[in-house]
């Protein structure tokens, strides 16, 4: 009788169990793809792998609410990094061979590190070249022909080639270039406002460009892209106006460039600042024979937030890339020279929450046209240099700056900043090739921007300025609400074309 009971228990109750199970998978729908997330907060996640989530049917509420759509397309990104300098490399090499590599790896590595994949390298000295006095490749006065033309000083064990070679162990990059300084002879005076470059040496300062990138190649570096000058108008620098940079490119370089064999890219910029950019670039842009060789506009960061300026950049020439090339905290003699308003007194700067200054510039660039972003000195020790001081070169006094990674020479510790780790949820992440994707919504509080890479993952990185929050992220007809940690930045990475 018992038994007789229970066997028409389960017949009757399992299938309507079944129908029910039916009914409601039908009603949910398949889930969407598989999300990877990672965090760096202030609480302590350093690019921590956290929990994975699933897209799905959810129709609950959030503070904050995100849509992605990849069918919109912005930008196309062409990388993130920093930049080699001797200064840098002379940290490392008081480091063990251990130690050394660690830390390279953690800067390039995709899988581990950072992943950087644009990197900036200066044409001979800057005053971060401190392996030594100030030079240039070729000091010898009047010699037109580069006979006397080097590059030895950079193949030393300090020199920028050894820097390259290590980096190269643990990623691959493009190389953006440019020069503060001409020969010394090749200008009018060094006094401040007179180092105009006489219009007589053009000829020899283009086979000078010429000659550098040579070099590099035969010492297995390719120089992907060429600035002939850094922040020119600077009368601490060449002094060089926009105009007379076009003059050079469409007279001189261009044709050596071609003569010689040579395909790096030509760029026009590196403007002390973003409002530059579209207030001098037009002096030589304007020029169609300047503006057909023309590759890439760069500018730098020191306005620190006129990003409306790079809308105007954009607007004017709209198949031109932009890049940010340069940025940093700059003190000199400890006196503010290149800070933002609220920016930590001392340099470099060891405080975590720092990064979430520059991960919102990084957003806010991208967000404006942006296609690539360049940080400045990649490793400094713990005063913020070494520094090279040249009087007659406008580092006349210690400049005391902060840096992506922080080496002291004296124990041996090595401090990955905040600004690492924020400038690392993009370059590990957006890879050259990716676009940025439309995205809507959002809260006054967050910062976010998505980006489609050619492997078709999407990634969602989202700044979380204040306390910790809830968050709703849709796509196509699926969403996902995640939580968000006070003070960080949030990495969502998901396959556009799987299912499951």
């Amino acid at each position: 009788m018992n038994a007789i009971v229970k066997y028409l228990k389960i017949r009757y109750i399992l299938p309507g169990f079944a129908l029910l199970f039916l009914i409601f998978t039908r009603c949910s729908g398949p889930a969407g793809p598989e999300i990877e997330i990672y965090s760096s907060s202030i609480e302590g996640d350093r690019l921590a792998r956290l929990e994975d989530a699933r897209f799905a049917d959810d129709k609950s509420t959030s503070p904050a609410d995100i849509t992605v759509d990849e069918k919109i397309l912005h930008q196309k990104i062409d990388g993130f990094g920093a930049s080699f300098n001797e200064a840098g490399m002379i940290c490392l090499n008081s480091l063990g061979e251990e130690a050394k590599n660690n830390v390279v790896k953690m800067l390039f590595d995709p899988a581990q590190g950072a992943g950087f994949t644009l990197m900036k390298s200066p044409i001979a000295a800057c005053d971060f070249s401190s392996a030594g006095p100030w030079y240039s490749y070729n000091d010898t006065p009047g010699d037109v022909e580069m006979e006397n033309f080097t590059i030895e000083r950079d193949l030393g064990p300090d020199g920028l080639i050894s820097f390259i070679r290590k980096a190269r162990e643990f990623g691959t990059f493009e190389i953006e270039t440019t020069m503060d300084f001409a020969p010394d002879w090749m200008y009018y005076s060094l006094k401040p406002g007179e180092k105009h470059i006489k219009p007589e040496y053009y000829p020899a300062l283009a086979k000078y460009y010429s000659k550098y990138l040579q070099a590099y190649a035969e010492n297995g570096i390719n120089i992907g892209y060429l600035n002939l000058f850094n922040e020119a108008e600077n009368h601490w620098y060449s002094n060089v106006t926009y105009k007379a940079i076009g003059d050079m490119i469409r007279d001189h370089v261009a044709s050596r460039l071609k003569a010689d064999g040579l395909t790096t890219k030509i760029q026009m910029g590196e403007s002390c600042n973003r409002p530059e950019g579209i207030e001098k670039f037009p002096a030589a842009m304007d020029d169609p024979e300047v503006r057909k060789h023309i590759s890439t506009l760069t500018v730098h960061g020191y306005d620190w937030d006129k990003f409306s300026s790079l809308d105007e950049l954009h607007e004017r020439y709209p198949d031109i890339p932009i890049w940010q090339t340069e940025v940093c905290y700059a003190k000199v003699n400890d006196k503010p020279t290149n800070v933002p308003p609220g920016a930590p007194e001392k340099m470099p700067v060891y405080d975590f929450s720092d990064g979430e200054f520059w991960g919102n510039m990084i957003m806010n660039d991208m967000k404006h046209h942006v296609s690539a972003w360049i940080y400045w000195n990649m490793i400094l020790d713990q005063n913020g240099g070494p520094w090279l001081i040249s009087v007659e070169h406008g580092d006349p006094d210690n400049n005391f700056q902060h840096s992506v990674v922080i080496i002291d020479r004296n124990t041996g510790e090595v401090t990955y900043t905040g600004l690492y780790y924020y400038l690392a949820h993009f370059s590990r992440f957006i890879r050259p090739g990716a676009f940025r994707v439309e995205t809507v919504g959002g809260s006054p509080q967050l910062n976010y921007a998505a980006f489609l890479n050619s492997d078709k993952s999407l990634i969602l990185n989202i700044i979380n300025n204040g306390e910790g929050t809830k968050c709703k992220i849709n796509w196509k007809d699926k969403t996902v609400i995640r939580d968000l940690k006070p003070h960080s930045i949030t990495t969502l990475k998901w396959n556009t074309e799987k299912q499951v």
